[in-house]
């Protein structure tokens, strides 16, 4: 079974304890999630398995979309819903301009510091890990950007937003960035990702629903390696041309910058290459 299964992932268990559900339903050996999901998010999370799973570094890489509430007035040292209140303070008067000037302050690109609770990694330490010991330590800023910021809703201490990133922003430092610069503090309370990459929550299965399909109707629902890979471009070649691809020998195709797609006649992935010199250098070929 090789391909990408796009789940509904719902509130509680980790990402990996999804692919552990969906490795032990479908009896698969190779299986691996793409872009953590907190136990507290929901929405789409892709899983790759058989040869999906050597794709799952270059999927990651998509930009993200969310659904977002922010709960303003409380901090939390985990930056959401799910950790302690630290400060609490009294929200200001809400109004859409407002808050439309202080969202102008998050879109485009910027630096955004990761918070405590987090993978990343310090002197060889997971952030969370230095967390959960007691210890705060100072974080490298990172470049993300922001495509898109709305302001859905609000009410007197809530904001709902959609958000549309690259890879690596976190939406919980969002939360407690806006709550600053309102002056009153703020955390994620609700997160809902509908969106990673090529994949969206109209083609997600929900989680609680893959135990009551039967393989054949699970292997329908697999996005291919193929169509899983639509954020690169796509260079096709002719039968005789795909065999020397998949020995691995350099084909001549027209300039194309960056990491490419190679697709066979009937459209099935063969390689992911760059193109130098007119020739294709591979990256990972596939049988």
């Amino acid at each position: 079974m090789d391909g990408v299964l796009v789940i509904d992932k719902p509130l509680g268990p980790t990402s990996f304890d999804v692919v552990r559900q969906v490795r032990g339903l479908l009896k698969v050996k190779k299986a691996g999630h793409t872009g953590t999901l907190d136990p507290m998010a929901t929405g789409v999370l892709p899983v790759c398995l058989g040869e999906a799973t050597k794709v799952a570094g270059v999927i990651t890489e998509g930009d993200k979309a969310y659904d977002a509430v922010v709960r303003l007035g409380i901090e939390t040292d985990t930056q959401d819903a799910q950790g302690k209140p630290t400060a609490q303070a009294p929200v200001p008067p809400l109004t859409a301009p407002l808050l439309e000037a202080v969202l102008a302050r998050f879109r485009g690109t910027f630096e955004q510091v990761p918070p405590m609770y987090s993978a990343v990694k310090v002197a060889g330490k997971r952030l969370y890990e230095l967390a959960r010991a007691g210890e705060e330590v100072e974080r490298a800023s990172r470049t993300v950007t922001v495509h898109e910021l709305v302001l859905r809703d609000f009410s007197a201490d809530r904001l709902t937003l959609s958000v549309r990133c690259t890879k690596g922003f976190y939406v919980r430092t969002l939360a407690y960035d806006l709550g600053r610069a309102l002056g009153c503090g703020a955390h994620l309370e609700a997160l809902r990702r509908t969106m990673s990459g090529p994949f969206t929550l109209a083609r997600a299965l929900p989680l609680g629903d893959l135990a009551s399909l039967s393989r054949e109707a699970v292997a329908g629902r697999l996005v291919s390696l193929a169509d899983s890979l639509t954020d690169l471009p796509a260079v096709r070649v002719n039968a005789d041309e795909a065999r020397r691809v998949l020995h691995g020998v350099p084909v001549e195709v027209a300039p194309v910058p960056g990491r490419v797609r190679v697709l066979g006649p009937d459209d099935a992935l063969l390689a992911m290459a760059e193109v130098v010199g007119g020739r294709l250098r591979y990256q990972r070929v596939f049988n």
